[in-house]
């Protein structure tokens, strides 16, 4: 799995954050999508590394500027209530 964390400009509440989700969402395959218009960014969680370049021309479409694009692997982090030794 991969974590993709965007960079926008342009988002100014939660509505913003809803169009970007959405726009994400129903183009893409992907597992999770989160957006905050205070941080500025929106992080997507998926199968495979998305297509950087498509995922720019969804973003910018609505009117936002995607000023960066970084991809990293996930682990989905679990919750146990016993140590690891």
């Amino acid at each position: 799995m991969t974590k993709t964390v965007i960079k926008i400009d342009g988002m100014m509440c939660g509505m913003c954050e809803s169009h970007v989700n959405d726009a994400i969402r129903n183009t893409m395959n992907v597992t999770k999508v989160s957006s905050s218009h205070t941080k500025g960014e929106t992080e997507v969680i998926a199968e495979t590394a998305l297509d950087e370049v498509k995922l720019r021309e969804i973003i910018e479409k609505d009117g936002y500027k995607v000023l960066d694009i970084t991809t990293e692997p996930y682990e989905k982090k679990g919750f146990s209530l016993f140590k690891k030794k």
